[in-house]
């Protein structure tokens, strides 16, 4: 897809975006939830994000959304600040296109320059290949594996723990 255009999502983004996370919900296990979120929670969501000050990006291809993904703080107690997670999701026409890769990296270098030193995946299914090839691909390195903590669409489903270094990583504190 040789259009593809990463963004800042605006406003005007969110139906799209609502619209591949139900899909992703609705027929996948990347997503632990099993009800899609509404219009109003998902932009409560991205607005909670931005209000972090972290990054929420879609991906559009011929104008139209694609994708999108967003960095959230891992933890909220204050010892994890430095630490980031990634989700990323694709529309199914989109999906091995490049878009969650331009997402991806776009997410790594707007992390980076913020002065997170850590991105993990968490991403739900050991059988998720795409998923995981996405992050292996982009320097990540499996560093968990917790076994049936889902129970979704009738089967218990694992976790997949991802993690890559941003910036100097761990080589020096923050300053």
């Amino acid at each position: 897809m040789p259009d593809l255009a990463v963004r800042g999502a605006e406003p005007g983004d969110l139906p799209a975006i609502q619209a591949i996370y139900a899909h992703h919900v609705t027929h996948g296990l990347g997503s632990f939830e099993e009800t899609p979120p509404s219009l109003d929670e998902m932009i409560r969501r991205r607005q909670a994000i931005a209000e972090a000050g972290l990054p929420y990006l879609v991906c559009a291809a011929g104008g139209a959304v694609a994708g999108f993904a967003y960095a959230g703080l891992y933890r909220p107690r204050p010892a994890y600040r430095y630490s980031v997670e990634d989700s990323v999701y694709v529309a199914p026409a989109s999906v091995r296109r490049g878009c969650g890769r331009r997402l991806l990296s776009a997410l790594i270098d707007r992390c980076t320059a913020l002065g997170y030193r850590q991105m993990l995946a968490v991403i739900g299914d050991r059988d998720n290949h795409g998923s995981t090839g996405l992050h292996r691909s982009l320097g990540f390195r499996e560093v968990g594996h917790l076994p049936a903590v889902g129970f979704k669409h009738g089967r218990w489903v694992d976790v997949v723990v991802m993690q890559r270094a941003l910036g100097d990583g761990d080589r020096n504190k923050p300053g």
